[in-house]
């Protein structure tokens, strides 16, 4: 009986870590495919802006936002360390670090500890420390050559995305870079995360110190126009109130500068998206790599790159079927296959390549027979215990070794159940309001199926309607419990989807299909509305906001009245001067829970 019982406990056991791993891979599905899903919103955004120059009235004034960057240009190349000297006085009372140029070592350090205890950099040191890398990244070739002869071993880093924490944890483990210890860091140095300035900094304060020994390869986020998207944009506008603007221009010109790919011992190429089967490593060479972006007129100014090359190494990812298709998930680059991949190498006589841009729950994954290797350096990245960070150590035999790890906020270690738990509930409220920012078409999409008009439709046709308005490739049937009530004949009031949110409704006038749209397009008229604010004084007219607004709402085919915008325009001016506070208009338009569900 014992024993019995030993077995009946194993098995509850195993059943409740198999339970508690689907939870968890169900949960990941629903960050992932939102994350692409809202990279897709990025390329609709692209498409508006080729739209908005064919239809604006004035097009030389949107055409003249992307041809020049978007800050006055007060960082030319001319300006020199000492001239930011001159202009920008750092006062008495800064106790962060003083850096004197050429860097040492010693400042690096003391930006290290600067930045542990959340110290920020004065934007004069910023700005010579940008100056000063965009020198050096100048003289660098598009594809950097590395020999693991010159040091036993080769540490390659993926996206940090923002996440100090994690570049902290990578040095304290494997030590700080130096001539012995020398790294690679694959692009999306920025974004998402909280302190992506911090990151930067390090990084080009160490590519300054050493600069044959820390090499960086560029990502798809190492871009103004995503900048504005993913977070970057605002992080530097909050931490350089003054001096935001020429921090920007210049980070434009340095990420514009950054190597495309490194290749180690003529055997492994690193580079941060992937290929496609017109991937030509001499033409990627050749190319004027600091003129390949803001050409809006190709239509790819979502990406600022015009060079599709440049687009499929950025953006692409593997896939185990064979071909290259492009990567309708994200909406640029494409999926290429074990064949795609083959071919490459045969023609350039590799061994492996070493690729990031894609989340992966430990940290780094293996495709393609073991030749495509996936490195993930951001720990956390969806939330707290989502997933770990990794990095590849390549030793002279070019046999890539794998450590991981995760950065833990918790002074206690959460358990399995908690983990999980914080994971699920994260991801459902992420869903929950996609799902109710398309609540009409979902409640059109339903009543289809509702032939009796009884609010009530079959498990199977729900998640046929989630799916078909959704698009994101989850499994519906499983989500339903977590999503939609059922009744007892096991039919799912579909209505039930939208109980458990609302629309902030700030502003009376609003109508509820207007409001519904500005929630949903929150993020894209953000983007349009901070571009054509040339000044950043975060206000445009009444003209230029109705306009644009009328463009973008054509343009996606969006059935709005037109006096419904007008009166909600004009009721937010409130001190009757013709501008409006966009930020601030839109920050009112979000998803509000009504009440936050425990997780099980």
């Amino acid at each position: 009986s014992v024993i019995r019982a030993a077995i009946l406990i194993q098995k509850w056991y195993r059943f409740t870590v198999a339970r508690l791993e689907m939870r968890r891979r169900y949960s990941l599905s629903i960050f992932q495919s939102i994350e692409y899903a809202d990279e897709q919103d990025q390329l609709q955004l692209s498409n508006f802006f080729t739209f908005m120059l064919d239809h604006c009235t004035h097009p030389e004034s949107v055409s003249q936002i992307f041809t020049s960057p978007s800050a006055p240009q007060v960082v030319d190349e001319g300006l020199c360390l000492t001239e930011f000297e001159k202009k920008i006085d750092v006062p008495d009372s800064y106790f962060g670090p003083r850096l004197s140029f050429p860097l040492t070592v010693e400042d690096a350090n003391a930006l290290l500890h600067a930045f542990r205890n959340e110290q920020l950099l004065h934007a004069r040191y910023v700005l010579q420390l940008l100056s000063e890398t965009r020198r050096v990244l100048r003289e660098m070739p598009n594809i950097t050559h590395l020999s693991t002869s010159y040091s036993k071993e080769i540490t390659v880093c993926g996206d940090l995305h923002g996440n100090l924490d994690d570049l902290l944890l990578i040095f304290y483990k494997n030590g700080l870079p130096s001539e012995q210890n020398r790294y690679v860091f694959n692009g999306d140095f920025v974004d998402r995360g909280k302190n992506s300035m911090e990151i930067l900094i390090i990084l080009f304060a160490f590519l300054l110190i050493y600069p044959n020994d820390l090499h960086l390869n560029r990502g798809n986020h190492e871009d103004y126009i995503m900048n504005l998207r993913y977070g970057f944009t605002k992080e530097v506008s909050k931490k350089y109130k003054d001096h935001w603007k020429q921090i920007l221009c210049l980070l434009r010109d340095v990420f514009s500068w950054l190597p495309l790919a490194t290749i180690i011992d003529s055997k492994v190429l690193i580079l941060h998206g992937g290929i496609s089967d017109t991937t030509d490593l001499d033409f990627l060479n050749a190319l004027e790599r600091n003129k390949v972006r803001d050409h809006i007129h190709e239509g790819m100014v979502l990406f600022s790159f015009k060079n599709f090359a440049i687009l499929d190494i950025l953006w692409s990812d593997p896939r185990s079927q064979n071909g290259c298709t492009p990567n309708k998930s994200r909406g640029g680059g494409c999926y290429f296959g074990p064949d795609v991949t083959a071919k490459l190498f045969e023609r350039y006589n590799l061994k492996m390549l070493i690729r990031s841009h894609e989340f992966k729950p430990e940290g780094y994954e293996i495709s393609h027979d073991g030749k495509v290797i996936t490195i993930f350096s951001a720990s956390n990245y969806y939330e707290e215990g989502s997933n770990r960070g990794a990095y590849i150590k390549l030793n002279p035999e070019l046999t890539p070794r794998f450590v991981q790890y995760q950065v833990s906020k918790h002074t206690r270690r959460q358990n399995l159940r908690e983990r999980v738990g914080t994971i699920e509930s994260s991801a459902l409220k992420s869903l929950r309001e996609k799902i109710y920012a398309h609540r009409s078409e979902l409640t059109s999409a339903f009543a289809q199926y509702d032939v009796n008009g009884t609010g009530r439709i079959s498990v199977n046709d729900w998640a046929a309607a989630m799916e078909s308005v959704l698009q994101l490739e989850l499994p519906w049937r499983m989500l339903r419990s977590q999503l939609a009530q059922m009744n007892p004949d096991g039919e799912v009031d579909f209505m039930s989807c939208f109980y458990d949110l609302k629309m902030g409704q700030p502003i009376k006038e609003a109508q509820p299909a207007l409001v519904e749209t500005l929630c949903r397009y929150r993020k894209d008229l953000e983007i349009i509305f901070n571009i054509i604010d040339k000044d950043h004084s975060g206000l445009i007219s009444l003209e230029e906001f109705s306009q644009t607004w009328r463009l973008f709402t054509s343009h996606l085919g969006i059935d709005v009245q037109d006096d419904s915008i007008d009166k909600l325009v004009l009721s937010i001016d409130y001190n009757k001067d013709g501008h409006i506070d966009f930020n601030e208009f839109l920050e009112a338009f979000h998803v509000v829970h009504r009440l936050e569900k425990k997780a099980n």
